[in-house]
């Protein structure tokens, strides 16, 4: 039986943790190492080295990419938000829903409690969908 984490083939789809610094890169761009450490202690206490090992990782796995032209290197996610964001749902409707999109939609209302203002952007967005199917 192969093994699932065999070195040859190498998993592009992000950690939570790799997530989590993604979502700094595109809040904050490209960052160094304290810059991106400082702003994930301030949300969860993390050591340096394990924000160093991280983006070393996340540069191997081509999620990041790594600006080595001066002494403090810069980390700049490869992938815009939104195409990322995209993959990993598309991979969750896949792989956790079996395809269901409707599922996958009541799940994420239902763990956690939307706004009147959510659901105003959320009907506006279907009827904008609608209105597309009906072209």
């Amino acid at each position: 039986m192969p093994k699932k984490n065999s070195p040859s083939k190498k998993s592009t789809r992000p950690t939570d943790a790799e997530v989590t610094i993604l979502r700094v890169l595109w809040d904050r761009g490209p960052s160094t190492v304290r810059e991106v450490h400082e702003a994930l202690d301030a949300q969860k206490d993390v050591g340096y080295t394990t924000t160093l090992k991280l983006l070393q990782k996340m540069a191997a796995k081509d999620l990041v990419v790594r600006d080595e032209s001066n002494r403090s290197h810069i980390y700049e996610a490869k992938s815009k938000e939104e195409p990322t964001q995209h993959r990993l749902v598309a991979d969750l409707l896949k792989n956790a829903f079996a395809g269901n999109t409707p599922s996958l939609v009541m799940r994420a209302l239902s763990a956690n409690a939307a706004s009147r203002e959510d659901l105003a952007e959320i009907r506006h967005l279907l009827d904008e969908m609608e209105r597309g199917i009906k072209k």
